[in-house]
């Protein structure tokens, strides 16, 4: 399959999974006396709000019809009520669609900068981390790795919070909102894929998930690409007890995508304490001694 058709097919599959997410009375439908064998709205309902014909709109969505005009994504993004990040997301399905890229894209660096990794040590207490794209953990300081309860354990290149939420035993009893966790990582994995889905460091992460999770495999299907938003999040955590902190993640500038994770508390109260504690007694890995802590 052609680079364009492969663009195409992702648009539809996103549009075919919002199409039947959304029901008529949502969008101000009424609908007839009877069962509906479609789940959502039919194609001719959606084609008719979006103000495009039945059979454009299935080429659309059957992966044959790969250039809409802007006029018509945002026609199909109001006609589907689409959020910000849904709107913009199916914006970028559109124009990978319309563009050739004659070759899938190299996996990105997994290298820290090492004034990356002493931003980590001045942040401790504060449990901090970086991520790759596909959540790849790639540099910590000590609560940053120790938060998430056994994920130490496992070799440094399987370290990957997405693994971790999924595949990891202790991971439902560590976080106590864990199937909101869930929903978030896979929609901003599948936000990802929908724009470079011909990217090694992801197919290989999905492919694993789809295979071993039928949580993931489940979400993933849905094709949710905006996930719940949460200031807090509160962990359960076998040596420190209950905690709940604070987070902000942010983009590093000139790296290939890599995040900077910080979670935070404030000072003198009981999470502060247990912070702090996970922090004194979280084991130190080549990670960290690579950029040592200086008091």
């Amino acid at each position: 399959m052609a680079p364009e058709q492969q663009g195409g097919t992702e648009l539809g599959r996103f549009l075919r999974a919002r199409r039947t997410q959304t029901s008529p009375e949502s969008v101000g439908l009424t609908t007839g006396p009877g069962v509906r064998r479609t789940p959502g709205l039919r194609r001719e309902e959606l084609a008719t709000l979006a103000g495009v014909s039945i059979d454009y709109y299935a080429r659309l969505e059957r992966g044959r019809e790969t250039r809409p005009s802007p006029e018509v994504v945002d026609s199909l993004a109001r006609a589907l009520h689409l959020g910000d990040d849904e709107h913009q997301h199916l914006r970028e399905l559109a124009a990978r669609a319309a563009r050739y890229a004659p070759e899938p894209p190299p996996a990105p660096s997994r290298t820290v900068r090492p004034h990356i990794k002493q931003i980590l040590e001045t942040l401790r207490p504060n449990p901090a981390y970086v991520v790759s794209r596909s959540m790849d953990l790639l540099a910590w300081n000590p609560g940053g790795l120790a938060l998430y309860a056994g994920i130490g354990d496992w070799p440094v290149k399987q370290r990957n919070l997405a693994r971790y939420l999924f595949l990891h035993p202790a991971a439902r009893d560590v976080l106590t909102d864990w199937d909101n966790q869930i929903r978030g990582c896979v929609a901003r994995l599948r936000a990802l894929a929908g724009t470079d889905p011909d990217a090694p460091d992801l197919t290989t992460l999905v492919g694993e998930l789809l295979l071993k999770s039928r949580d993931f495999a489940g979400l993933w299907e849905r094709y949710d690409v905006t996930g719940r938003k949460y200031a807090t999040k509160t962990f359960h955590h076998p040596t420190v007890g209950d905690l709940t902190l604070g987070f902000q993640a942010m983009q590093l500038e000139g790296t290939p995508g890599q995040r900077l994770g910080v979670y935070f508390a404030e000072p003198g109260t009981p999470d502060h304490d247990a912070m702090l504690l996970l922090d004194l007694t979280a084991p130190r890995t080549p990670s960290e001694e690579a950029a040592p802590y200086r008091q």
